[in-house]
């Protein structure tokens, strides 16, 4: 037999169309891969004795990055001003991309030496090494059955 299929008019079609294309160049959307506009690329290494973050920030210098570790979360602050730029009036900005403001990500972290995380920035990728607690040998207690 035959399937049946709704009847839709030419005008929704038209209308998921145009939606589509206006979405491409809403400044208001998220960045690509649906990323938060708001935020940066992290990746997190776990080793036996440490973590590593890396993450990327290019055009930040050191001055502009604030890291604190607060109650187990490590959270990395990034803050860039809007630079000042002279404009004549031959001059129109039809597309602005770069984004101007704070940056801010947040980890959980246990089970860490505080008082040991270095970090560095190197061409715009911020590493930070994050030594863990060493694990003391367990106590434990064989409980006898009676």
């Amino acid at each position: 037999m035959f399937d049946l299929m709704p009847f839709r008019r030419n005008e929704d079609v038209f209308e998921r169309m145009l939606k589509t294309f206006n979405d491409m160049f809403d400044t208001n959307a998220l960045t690509p891969f649906n990323g938060n506009a708001n935020s940066f690329r992290t990746d997190i290494t776990e080793k036996e004795d440490a973590y590593l973050v890396e993450a990327e920030l290019p055009g930040f210098s050191k001055e502009d990055i604030t890291i604190d570790v607060n109650n187990n979360y490590l959270t990395i602050r990034a803050k860039r001003d809007q630079m000042e730029e002279s404009k004549d009036e031959k001059n129109k900005v039809i597309r602005q991309e770069r984004r101007y403001g704070e940056f801010v990500r947040q980890f959980y972290v246990d089970n860490i030496k505080e008082d040991e995380i270095s970090a560095t920035l190197d061409n715009g990728v911020l590493k930070i090494n994050i030594p863990k607690k060493t694990k003391e040998g367990s106590s434990g207690k064989r409980i006898e059955i009676q």
